[in-house]
């Protein structure tokens, strides 16, 4: 399939937010708003983004697949943590919805011309098989 000019701005967006997001889960348990002065074991919330990563920046569809539904864990964080913190950690909070969002419609929209694609392909596929089972009759 070819990459549009669109295409390739989502795939940047996808990519650019998701290593955001890693580096503000760091410093957010880290240094900027830690639970526990010094910082916290919460930072391991930032692991299972790096999982998706490598196949986000090759454009795997598979991974993106799968990341785009493992990073409404991280926007259901944002909200809670945005409702019930207040300071520092409220603002990361929404700093961590926003890019959880933008990593979401971004991925989303950059998939579904391969999901379009896919189904079309489905069809024709269908199609054939149907034609071949009636001339056999």
């Amino acid at each position: 399939m070819e990459l549009t000019p669109s295409l390739l701005r989502l795939h940047r967006i996808a990519s650019a937010s998701l290593v955001l997001l890693i580096v503000l889960c760091v410093l957010w348990e880290l240094v900027l708003a830690p639970l526990r002065p010094g910082g916290s074991w919460m930072v391991i919330k930032a692991l299972p983004l790096l999982a998706p990563l490598p196949g986000t920046l090759r454009r795997n569809v598979y991974t993106m697949q799968w990341a785009s539904m493992m990073i409404l864990l991280y926007f259901t964080e944002g909200v809670v943590r945005a409702w019930s913190e207040s300071g520092p950690s409220q603002w990361l909070a929404f700093g961590e919805i926003l890019l959880s969002s933008a990593y979401f419609f971004c991925a989303i929209f950059f998939l579904r011309p391969y999901k379009q694609q896919a189904k079309r392909l489905a069809r024709e596929a269908i199609e054939k098989a149907a034609e071949g089972h009636e001339q056999q009759r």
